[in-house]
């Protein structure tokens, strides 16, 4: 499980998702071939070119609702095709983010501590982009939209109602690093500021400055479910893993509030960013 906050910590796509699509490919190759299509003939009447017929049947690419709704009707489907949407949406987004986003449809209460790149949750589309496209061994631009797009999806959380509390300490370096250029670290500090304006929402800088940093093992959260349960989430190099024994979580836990304690408040933290925004 991941939570998207280290660049260098994100998933593989090699999970459940890749053979859903795949077999939706192979389904809609073999309505194509009995209703006596060539690739290129349905493409035409479906309004795609026939290079991504190719690609969705060979699932090298996720079909939109509207490809496969248009091709039930070209092969004369009956509602078959159509049908596979709800499959395609769910496999559009890897498993492991599908896992943690249930999680945090369940929490009552979020805290995060991000110290090398902005939490997943806070990015904007760009930055997120910008750090996949900053990815080694590099992922195709195919690849990049899935990703961003599952991490965008998983911003809904901000929307929820009752709104969970959620809570963020940003280390100051992750707000200095230009990444994505100039304009993106604008964008995202002025997406910070949004976000903080909300009552559910509390957003804290550690300043570099700070001698007592309880959080120098690494980028954690922890999550406060409805169910009463706490678990929490600690990260390494290419390793992340979801932490449920409670003495484990406790740790996270004591280290998170301390992390809090020892950065800037709420309010000092937006000024903070504001002044940083006016440098950038």
């Amino acid at each position: 499980m991941i939570d998207g906050t280290e660049e260098d910590q994100e998933f593989g796509l090699e999970d459940d998702s890749g053979a859903v699509i795949a077999a939706v490919g192979r389904q809609i190759k073999l309505w194509r071939e009995a209703a006596g299509l060539r690739a290129a003939e349905l493409g035409s009447l479906i309004g795609y070119s026939e290079n991504m017929v190719f690609k969705v049947e060979g699932g090298r690419r996720i079909p939109q609702p509207d490809f496969l709704d248009r091709t039930d009707t070209a092969v004369g489907a009956a509602g078959k095709v159509a049908a596979m949407k709800k499959d395609v949406e769910e496999a559009r987004y890897p498993r492991k983010v599908r896992d943690l986003a249930k999680l945090e449809a369940e929490a009552v209460e979020l805290g995060a501590y991000a110290g090398v790149v902005i939490h997943g949750l806070l990015q904007t589309e760009e930055y997120a982009r910008a750090l996949y496209g900053q990815r080694r061994p590099s992922y195709t631009e195919e690849d990049i939209e899935r990703l961003v797009a599952a991490r965008m999806a998983r911003q809904v959380v901000f929307d929820r109602r009752p709104a969970p509390l959620l809570t963020f300490v940003q280390e100051e370096a992750t707000l200095r690093r230009r990444t994505g250029g100039r304009m993106v670290l604008r964008r995202q500090l002025e997406h910070l500021l949004e976000l903080s304006q909300l009552r559910h929402v509390e957003i804290q800088v550690m300043p570099m400055e700070t001698e007592e940093h309880a959080g120098l093992g690494g980028s954690h959260q922890v999550l406060k479910l409805k169910d009463g349960k706490t678990v929490g989430h600690n990260e390494v190099q290419l390793i992340s893993g979801l932490i449920t024994d409670p003495r484990q979580v406790q740790i996270l836990e004591m280290r998170y509030n301390l992390i809090r304690s020892q950065a800037l408040t709420p309010r000092l933290s937006r000024e903070f960013i504001e002044k940083l925004l006016g440098e950038t």
